[in-house]
């Protein structure tokens, strides 16, 4: 018993004394979290990385009808599945940092997507508190070159 004891304490320790992340990392963490949630179908937990400020699509669209959104796009695919593509992060004050990237977005019933969508994607997050939430969104679907 007191093995295990000094091994969770020594722990602790040692995560104590880490490197403290950068923004760039907090904000990426923030992301996947809010990726893993949707995909697990948990939009309350999705939400909880939300503002309640939040404005998305230039302000059409307030934190209410994102939420709205989600359960949506949750209910819609049974295997909703999210892949980011590099995400950039800028820190534009200690309080804010924008995040850029793509979003391939992909659902279906089975194991195999039927259907599927590639996004640019424009983010504005917000320290609240220690954490980062989003606070603004923009995305727009890219269209793929034929290949025909």
């Amino acid at each position: 018993m007191k093995f295990v004891f000094a091994t969770v304490f020594a722990l602790g320790l040692l995560m104590g004394c880490g490197e403290k992340l950068t923004v760039e990392q907090q904000v990426i963490a923030t992301l996947r979290n809010m990726e893993s949630a949707a995909e697990e179908g948990q939009h309350l937990k999705f939400m909880g990385y939300v503002a309640d400020s939040f404005k998305g699509q230039q302000g059409s669209m307030d934190r209410r009808e994102f939420h709205r959104f989600m359960i949506f796009q949750i209910n819609q695919h049974r295997r909703l599945q999210a892949q980011f593509f590099p995400i950039h992060v800028d820190e534009t004050s200690g309080e804010t940092a924008t995040a850029t990237f793509k979003l391939l977005v992909t659902g279906g019933e089975g194991l195999v997507p039927d259907s599927g969508q590639l996004y640019q994607v424009i983010t504005q997050f917000q320290r609240d508190g220690g954490d980062w939430v989003l606070s603004e969104a923009e995305w727009e679907a890219v269209r793929l070159p034929d290949t025909e």
